[in-house]
């Protein structure tokens, strides 16, 4: 599982043209799964993401996390950040998730965050996403099960 994490200032996603979510202050979540990944594995994630002191205290230096600064999530589902890109130039997708199983750990992730953080939005499983982001910093944490699990 990977979780591209990006602190920022707002954020929304539409998609055909609606609104889907949006949020001010927190973190922009994008989701990777693989068919490996299990509920345990995201569980450990999200508590992970939860608790990352990313946003600036008074002292400017990052040690505030999302509940802290009583932020938000967007979550978004990208199964790209498994591209593998390795032979030639087009990137291969074998690793992602298979769709049914990886909507189904999406839906679980997205629970599990509702449950530590008051604001969870999200984007639609699938679909042509557009977000707009303003990343705050820039500051981008990249969290991967291999690393944490």
């Amino acid at each position: 599982m990977r979780f591209v994490v990006q602190r920022v200032t707002g954020a929304s996603c539409t998609v055909d043209g609606e609104l889907t979510g949006k949020i001010a202050q927190g973190f922009v979540v994008f989701v990777g799964i693989a068919d490996s990944d299990t509920e345990q594995i995201a569980d450990k994630m999200v508590k992970k993401l939860v608790g990352l002191r990313i946003f600036g205290d008074a002292q400017g230096k990052t040690n505030l996390s999302l509940r802290d600064v009583d932020g938000g999530l967007l979550v978004i589902s990208q199964f790209t950040l498994y591209a593998d890109c390795k032979k030639g130039n087009r990137p291969s997708f074998q690793r992602a998730g298979k769709p049914d199983f990886a909507r189904a750990m999406y839906e679980y992730i997205l629970d599990a965050c509702k449950k530590e953080i008051a604001v969870v939005e999200s984007g639609i499983f699938g679909a042509d996403m557009k977000i707009e982001l303003l990343n705050d910093g820039p500051f981008t944490v990249i969290l991967d099960s291999a690393e944490i699990c």
